[in-house]
């Protein structure tokens, strides 16, 4: 990069140290990523573990146990397996070559892409920042990583622990406002991962394109559960209140909303009263496992949204308590919902459940595809083959069958959405790849039998080409 073209920007200097030392970085000994990713779970596990769980009280009102098991666990769990898998992942793999390549063996490596731009949201602002910088140390990548300026005691608790744990020309960690991300996204990155709305997608890779780079969008949508007259209306309203509700519903997989048979509808709105109340008491307000909004303007946006659909004669089942000094609002479950309803063209990121109901599979399986293709689909049914028939006529991200979110977890799923929800894939081995160039490798040993088509073309030479496509 020509530093002279980029001097007007803040960043130009710490892009160009990462640019200068990457090459090194990338031909580092596994070791030597090991002890990466080692130095950043002690600091994640052990050093700073109060602090984040702080942080995130202060910012989002998290409870502990979900900031333990939706923050910090899965950054442990991406290191471990990690570590485990990496001197795999980084060995060369052999792949077969034809007999037209007779002479040659053939294989391929994954290079890391370069330097890489990071930008996490404010959700989960831990676990989406540190979940993909583990995908990138693996992969032999420099970072720099602009976390969400909402959660600002979760981004500031991060730059230290990205200083104290990293070299900067390796890793580093840029705070600021949205100007912050206009600029950064200005630097010629190798890739860049973001996690965030389709709307600011599109922007990120409007500016990769300009540099050619790499991009994985990790987006979200309108995520549908389909729910049949065969599925345990008790456990899954149960599982969906549970992934509904989790961290506020401000949760890209989470149930965005519910389409349900005619016939079942009033018995799953008891059974979520039912479950609402078990896991948040009678009043969520004083609950310690409840957490909030994370600014006013999402609060508001939330708020808007329902009194749209309530104008629109829609009905409040549960809920729809607002309290806006401590962006409290309860967990809401809405029905009778025209199409037009705001909260069935948007995607909500809130704790409001729309419930839509249908006649038939196929008239649930049009709504589905009616929208854009979401980051999951979930369904409940004891039916295989309305199961079968739903996965095969829709699409989606990731599905989990009688439950949902958890799909998540597992490192050994690709993580990610389709065109409006996403690009690419992310945890484990796709993590990986993600950040990595697979670079193909062919090495000649002795003569190759594609020497004897060389120039100059004679008629018998013509007729070995024609053999050649033939039988090769």
């Amino acid at each position: 990069m020509n530093s002279t073209t980029y001097n007007d920007n803040p960043y130009c200097q710490l892009f160009l140290k990462q640019q200068v030392r990457q090459l090194k970085v990338g031909t580092v000994p596994y070791h030597y990523r090991i002890g990466q990713l080692k130095r950043l779970k002690k600091a994640i596990e052990l050093t700073f573990r109060d602090q984040i769980i702080e942080a995130l009280r202060k910012d989002l009102n998290k409870p502990k146990l979900e900031t333990e098991l939706t923050e910090i666990y899965p950054i442990i769990s991406e290191i471990k397996f990690a570590k485990s898998n990496l001197a795999h992942w980084m060995q060369k793999q052999k792949v077969d070559s034809p007999l037209s390549m007779l002479g040659s063996s053939s294989y391929y490596i994954y290079e890391p892409k370069g330097v890489c731009l990071i930008i996490s949201p404010w959700n989960f602002p831990f676990n989406l920042t540190f979940g993909p910088l583990v995908s990138a140390i693996a992969a032999g990548n420099s970072v720099i990583i602009k976390p969400s300026e909402m959660t600002s005691n979760s981004s500031a608790l991060m730059a230290e622990i990205v200083k104290i744990v990293f070299p900067e020309d390796e890793v580093a960690l840029v705070e600021g406002e949205v100007e912050t991300s206009n600029k950064l996204l200005q630097l010629p990155f190798n890739h860049i991962f973001f996690t965030g709305s389709p709307n600011v997608g599109k922007i990120v890779m409007s500016a990769a394109a300009k540099h050619l780079a790499s991009v994985t969008l990790e987006l979200g949508g309108k995520s549908p559960t389909v729910i049949d007259n065969t599925a345990n209306i008790d456990k899954a309203a149960k599982r969906i209140v549970w992934g509904k509700f989790l961290n506020a519903g401000q949760i890209c997989v989470s149930p965005d909303y519910v389409l349900i048979e005619e016939s079942i509808k009033t018995k799953f709105v008891n059974a979520c009263k039912k479950w609402i109340e078990h896991y948040y008491t009678t009043n969520p307000t004083e609950s310690d496992s409840y957490a909030r909004i994370v600014t006013k303007k999402h609060f508001e946006r939330l708020q808007s949204y329902l009194e749209n659909a309530k104008s629109l004669d829609a009905n409040i089942e549960v809920g729809g308590d607002f309290e806006a000094d401590s962006r409290y609002i309860s967990p809401t479950i809405v029905s009778n919902l025209k199409e037009e309803t705001t909260l069935l063209k948007e995607e909500i990121f809130g704790p409001i459940l729309p419930i839509v109901t249908y006649n038939s599979l196929d008239e649930a399986i049009a709504y589905v595809n009616s929208k854009e293709r979401p980051l999951a689909l979930y369904i409940y049914s004891k039916n295989k083959r309305n199961i079968k028939k739903i996965v095969k006529n829709t699409r989606a991200g990731g599905t989990c069958i009688n439950h949902n979110v958890i799909h998540y977890a597992n490192h050994n799923l690709p993580f990610g959405g389709v065109n409006n929800s996403g690009i690419g894939k992310s945890h484990g081995f796709f993590g990986f790849k993600a950040f990595s160039n697979q670079r193909a490798v062919v090495k000649q040993h002795t003569f190759g039998i594609n020497e004897l088509l060389f120039p100059p073309y004679t008629n018998l030479k013509e007729k070995i080409a024609r053999l050649t496509v033939k039988w090769f």
